[in-house]
């Protein structure tokens, strides 16, 4: 882990028209920025030699990250509890207990946490299949317990519309199949991107002010059928 080295496509292009995300964060950059902004945007989509130029000069362990890159099974970015090091006043690990946060999951609430794919790398998703969970041909799908989809006379395979609640604010994403689960009582999982709209955005993690992505507090509600097949391999 913690180990940076360069890779490179081997197919050709679906479409003369694909773009890379690269490509693509840095048009909407150049396209929204342009006025305001000295970074040459098209340019570093054009060369990523420029981008780890820049990486270099901001992120620690980063130091001649061209030439590190291009070694042999590129090179181990810092890593001071590898190295058995730790910044403490004792120079030993410390361990901080926190007490278990409390949800109020009353009125059918359940918690949900956005979760990846087998053929999923951060964003960007290469197949609609799902070996990790038995999923095949689709992504828009909850899991949910046995137990929970009994208690609001759901079915397998049935389409619902999650709703995220915060405060006074509520989200909806919409049609998504209900898949069983061995997942605790209480408790829903779904895929993200696709779940991302039920993230309200004011609602962050204490300390590191990441989106709550992990735990939001949702209601189902029955939704019209849809078309299209989503098939569960688990039992």
């Amino acid at each position: 882990m913690g180990v940076v080295h360069m890779s490179c496509g081997v197919l050709e292009p679906a479409s003369p028209e694909l773009r890379s995300e690269t490509a693509i964060v840095a048009g909407i950059a150049h396209t929204t920025l342009a006025e305001r902004s000295r970074v040459d945007w098209l340019g570093l989509a054009d060369d990523y030699d420029r981008i780890r130029q820049h990486i270099e000069h901001v992120v620690p362990g980063f130091a001649q990250y061209n030439r590190r890159v291009r070694q042999p099974g590129g090179f181990y970015l810092p890593n001071l509890p590898r190295e058995g090091q730790f910044r403490t006043p004792s120079g030993r690990a410390r361990f901080t207990v926190h007490s278990i946060p409390e949800h109020d999951l009353s009125g059918g609430k359940l918690l949900l946490t956005t979760i990846r794919s087998h053929d999923q790398f951060n964003t960007t998703i290469y197949g609609e299949n799902d070996r990790y969970r038995g999923i095949s041909n689709g992504r828009r799908v909850i899991f949910l317990s046995c137990g929970d989809m009994d208690e609001r006379g759901l079915k397998e395979n049935q389409w619902v519309d999650i709703i995220s609640h915060f405060g006074r604010e509520q989200r909806r994403a919409a049609r998504f199949k209900v898949v069983p689960y061995p997942i605790p009582r209480g408790c829903a999982a779904a895929y993200f991107p696709e779940t991302n709209v039920l993230v309200p955005v004011n609602s962050v993690a204490d300390g590191s002010n990441q989106p709550t992505s992990k735990s939001l507090t949702i209601t189902l509600e029955r939704s019209a059928d849809a078309e299209g097949e989503i098939k569960t391999e688990f039992p």
